[in-house]
Order: C-alpha cells, then sequence, then structure tokens
C-alpha cells in the first residue's frame, strides 16, 4: 500500500481532476479519497513566495504530461 498526499485545486465547475502517477500498470487498485479543504495563505504570503507557490502548482499540475510523449533531441553537431 502507498500513500500519496497532493494538494490541488477545483475550478469553478466543482469537479476535482486527479492525475496520479502509480508503479503499477495493468491492475486493479482500490483508491480511497479524503478531501479536506486548506486554509487560503496565498493572500497572506509576500510576493516572492506567492510566485514559488504558483509554480510549485503548476509543476504539480503538469508534471507527467509528456510521459507517452518524450522530448528526443535530435545530435547539435560540433562547437567549434
Amino acid at each position: 500500500m502507498q500513500s500519496i498526499k497532493i494538494n490541488s485545486y477545483v475550478g469553478k465547475d466543482g469537479i476535482l481532476h486527479l492525475d496520479i502517477p502509480v508503479d503499477v500498470q495493468e491492475t486493479e487498485l482500490e483508491v480511497i479519497v479524503t478531501v479536506k479543504p486548506v486554509e487560503k495563505r496565498i493572500d497572506l504570503l509576500a510576493g516572492d513566495e506567492t510566485n514559488k507557490l504558483e509554480w510549485h502548482n503548476f509543476i504539480n499540475m503538469t508534471y507527467g504530461c509528456l510521459a507517452d510523449d518524450p522530448i528526443t533531441r535530435y545530435p547539435q553537431g560540433e562547437y567549434k
């Protein structure tokens, strides 16, 4: 059993979208979801800290989005 804790955002549609990478494939899983509202601390943070939090949320939302379509780096030639 593995526990995963994430922070996510629910938009105006009221639907929570979860994309969670797991280490197993082709198997059934029992998933337990606990929803707990958190205090909105963004307003209390300084500007720089707010930017860090927004960047962290962006990384969490986009992590693994290209897992099925990896980026290929072609030869760059010789540097002179």
